[in-house]
């Protein structure tokens, strides 16, 4: 008979989170993956290019209304001009309101480099701002540095010679040469394009007669009086600058171009026209741009008369290009447009784009780890669940968010969460929060019972609290007594201490318990000294809000007690008992007697006297102790300045103990001379002078 051994109980199968959602997702993974590396690549490029195309038209057509702006403030000018009796009438000659106007119009436009208007019979009247020629134009004038305009006029019908006159900023005729008498503005460009069209057109690039700089022109006919034409010059440099303000990124471009494909303006015009071989005033084609695909987009703009093109150059760099009317220029039809590179441009769209790629590439290729990360992602609640308890655990209770869920069971997990720690909150306002912080992270249970150690005890109360407040309105009382303990208790827990119970007006409190405080003692007495210091700045609110201050009495003794829990399995305090309690609250009631606010005992004096300064009060033997003993006053800091008067008190105390009646009375009234408000000395004069009444009678019997 073949024996069968008894196999052993196989344990279930338990498969985690984390595993079950690699099992579901590596199923669709192969399937659905490259479909959506593919659909999401696609998306965020339409999605780019839309926005580059929209936001590039956007710049153009601003660019454009910038440009416009610059030019109708010349055309206005040039109008307003021509609208001039003088101008109309040739009155050009020795005209100071006149040149007034021009030199006003010219400060107003800095864009400008002149104003001037020539009429068909060779009248010429003209107006250049020096400086903003290169300053070989000045070096060639020969001029005074304090010069700023060139007044050039030219009288045809008077008898008066040609004359140029440099002029200060101020109009004041600096110096005075005569001519130019070779010039003839009827011989000149802007003079015969501007008659033979009655629109304001921008003419240009060309080479400007006074300085043999190249600019532009923006003419127009006289439209009244004697017919001429009104004109200013913008030299290439203004308007380089101005579409350098346009450009968009490192590889941006801005330029202006006409109908025949001509480039009539460019943020390195100067650079093109230098470049070009001799051809009279022909201008640089578009081609000089050296762009491959600009040339097919702005064909087919013109077919389509869509704004916006996307081209490819012979990088491979893909552009995003948009092209605007300037309609300041008339029947010049000159055209802005505005390039950028599509990588510059929106260059962190195409960084996230190139990281999307990137992660969907590793999605495919890595399936199994990007489970794993979408496992962990699909867990993110129940980790912030376990953090937040582990928080809770460590009694770190900020505020935070109640975490909420599409799946019920975490959404009901996070709402428990949420109300256990306002719970715990809640119940650490009413228990010590070293007992709370002590149960949460050992998770014992809260038992009765307590321990015999060494504590710090301290009570305090309010001068006539009763007779302040019995006919206040109690809603009131409430409210700035509320604030009185609050600053108390931020005071002695400040200073590692434990605040027991509020009684009446009252604080209990005590150090070294639950936690332990070597320096309990030295605490304590820091924090009783913190709690007048906070206790005066609340009074003096409280007189602003004429409310009674609170004169807050303390008493603190050092000793061995009993510390735990007292009272029934349903309802305990945390507390201390024993004699320390006791004597800590006497010491407080002796107050009274004394005229002080700090009594402490001999012990806490023997513990902290290096660090703290005490004087010598009296020496009580109160009921239910077994021996006498010394009560000291708290003064201050022992690295403040030691006040003499406590100096002073501490010898005439020590004489007290060995020295008569008689002679301790004398030191007391002469302490007193000096310091007519000390209230322990007062009492100690009392009992002296009933002593000495007393032997006096026994001395009479």
């Amino acid at each position: 008979m073949e024996d069968t051994a008894a196999t052993p109980r196989q344990r279930p199968l338990r498969i985690g989170f984390r595993t079950s959602i690699i099992t579901v997702f590596v199923a669709v993974v192969l399937v659905v993956g490259l479909t959506l590396v593919w659909l999401s690549f696609e998306r965020v490029s339409r999605i780019t290019r839309t926005a580059a195309s929209g936001f590039i038209e956007k710049v153009a057509q601003l660019g454009a209304e910038h440009i416009d702006e610059q030019f109708k403030n010349v055309r206005d000018s040039l109008q307003i001009l021509g609208g001039i009796p003088a101008v109309q009438e040739a009155d050009i000659e020795d005209n100071p309101r006149l040149y007034g106007l021009m030199a006003s119009m010219l400060r107003s436009n800095p864009q400008l480099f002149n104003l001037y208007v020539g009429y068909e019979d060779g009248s010429f009247l003209e107006m250049d701002v020096i400086d903003r020629a290169k300053p070989a134009f000045r070096a060639s004038l020969k001029v005074d540095e304090d010069a700023v305009f060139r007044l050039v006029v030219i009288s045809r019908t008077g008898n008066a010679a040609p004359v140029t006159r440099f002029l200060s900023d101020n109009l004041i005729e600096i110096s005075e040469v005569t001519g130019p008498n070779s010039y003839d503005p009827r011989n000149r460009q802007w003079y015969v394009e501007a008659l033979k069209n009655d629109q304001t057109l921008l003419t240009g690039p060309y080479v400007f007669y006074a300085t043999g700089e190249a600019g532009y022109t923006l003419r127009m006919p006289s439209r009244e009086g004697r017919r001429g034409a009104l004109a200013g010059d913008i030299l290439v440099g203004g308007l380089e600058d101005m579409l350098k303000q346009q450009q968009l990124g490192a590889s941006g471009l801005a330029f202006l171009f006409d109908d025949a494909g001509r480039i009539v303006g460019h943020p390195e015009m100067s650079r093109l026209m230098a470049e070009m071989p001799e051809r009279g005033n022909d201008l640089p084609k578009i081609d000089a741009i050296r762009l491959s695909g600009l040339a097919p987009a702005i064909r087919s703009w013109r077919e389509s008369g869509r704004a916006q093109h996307f081209f490819d150059d012979a990088d491979g760099h893909t552009y995003v290009a948009a092209f605007h009317r300037i309609e300041t220029a008339g029947n010049a039809n000159i055209r802005l447009a505005t390039v950028a590179r599509l990588d510059e441009f929106f260059s962190t769209i195409i960084a996230e784009r190139r990281i999307l790629f990137a992660i969907a590439i590793a999605f495919v290729a890595a399936m199994l780890p990007l489970a794993f990360g979408l496992g962990s992602m699909l867990a993110r609640s129940l980790r912030d669940l376990a953090h937040q308890t582990d928080e809770i655990q460590h009694f770190q209770l900020a505020d935070r968010p109640r975490l909420k869920s599409m799946i019920s069971e975490i959404d009901e997990l996070g709402r428990s969460v949420f109300t256990m720690r306002t719970v715990i909150r809640s119940f650490a306002s009413f228990i010590p929060r070293q007992i709370v912080r002590q149960l949460i992270e050992t998770g014992t249970a809260l038992e009765l019972g307590g321990t015999r150690r060494e504590i710090t005890a301290l009570f305090t109360d309010v001068e006539n609290f009763t007779a302040k407040t019995e006919k206040a309105d109690p809603s009131n009382v409430m409210i700035h007594t509320s604030r009185y303990f609050a600053a108390l208790s931020e005071a002695i827990m400040s200073h590692h201490g434990t605040v027991d119970k509020f009684i009446g007006d009252a604080v209990m409190a005590f150090w070294n318990a639950p936690a332990d405080d070597p320096e309990h003692v030295v605490h304590a007495c820091r924090a009783v000294l913190d709690c007048l210091r906070r206790n005066a700045e609340l009074n003096r609110r409280f007189e602003e809000e004429r409310w009674p201050p609170y004169v807050t009495r303390f008493g603190l003794h050092m000793g061995e007690a009993v510390v735990g829990n007292v009272g029934s399995i349903d309802r305990m305090n945390y507390t201390a008992l024993g004699a320390t309690i006791n004597l800590a609250a006497r010491l407080e009631g002796l107050n009274k007697n004394y005229g002080t606010q700090v009594l402490v005992s001999e012990a806490v004096k023997a513990r902290a006297e290096a660090a703290f300064v005490f004087r010598s009060v009296d020496r009580i033997s109160p009921k239910g102790f077994a021996e006498a003993f010394n009560v000291y006053e708290l003064v201050g800091q022992r690295d403040e300045v030691e006040p003499p008067f406590c100096r002073r008190w501490n010898a005439i105390y020590t004489s007290m103990q060995t020295e008569g009646t008689a002679i301790s009375l004398v030191r007391v009234i002469r302490y007193l001379a000096d310091y007519p408000e000390d209230r322990v000395a007062k009492y100690h004069l009392e009992r002296l002078r009933a002593v000495s009444g007393q032997h006096s009678a026994d001395a009479a019997v």
